[in-house]
């Protein structure tokens, strides 16, 4: 029997917007991959609309809330698990998917080192974890797909037709970067 851990691959990629990483989700799911092995991170004031103004204080950071209502439609509805997390260092997040249960120790007592901190547990390794890390904080999104070896070819494709960057395909044993 394969070793299962080994045959899983992380593909994490970068979109600079809503529309292009709906359009990936949704291509994702075309081809086949379950909605439990898709993750999405976004800031909380990205969306199919203009950002807006971020939150200046905590009374402010309760509209939260209705952020992830709104957006629970289309292609992020589909996912699996969707939240507002508020990450130190970042801000409040939109996390769907299996990274929203890593990401739920750092806002609540920062058990792991912010986003790449989970990143890095799930093989990513620690400078392209940190890189990720510093694009949400600069305000893009983020998407990753749990694959087994052959569909990561199909993932990273479809990442790269819907304008992801910075792709970077890895599991816990090797890792590489694409584009």
């Amino acid at each position: 029997m394969p070793d299962t851990q080994a045959s899983r691959t992380t593909v994490l990629g970068i979109y600079s917007n809503y529309k292009d990483m709906e359009r990936g989700i949704d291509l994702l799911k075309g081809e086949g991959f379950a909605n439990t092995d898709i993750s999405v991170l976004l800031p909380e004031n990205v969306g199919p609309e203009p950002p807006t103004e971020p939150k200046r204080n905590r009374a402010e950071g309760a509209a939260a809330g209705s952020f992830s209502g709104a957006l629970v439609g289309g292609a992020l509805g589909w996912l699996a698990g969707i939240g507002v997390i508020a990450i130190p260092g970042i801000g409040p997040l939109l996390a769907a998917g299996p990274l929203l249960a890593a990401l739920a120790g750092v806002g609540v007592g920062g058990t792991v080192a912010g986003v790449a901190g989970a990143l890095i547990g799930t093989g990513i390794p620690a400078n392209e974890a940190a890189k990720y890390e510093h694009q949400l904080k600069k305000g893009a999104i983020m998407i990753s797909v749990y694959a087994d070896t052959q569909s990561a070819q199909r993932a990273q494709e479809v990442l790269i037709s819907t304008g992801a960057r910075d792709i970077t395909l890895a599991n816990r044993r090797s890792s590489q970067s694409a584009r």
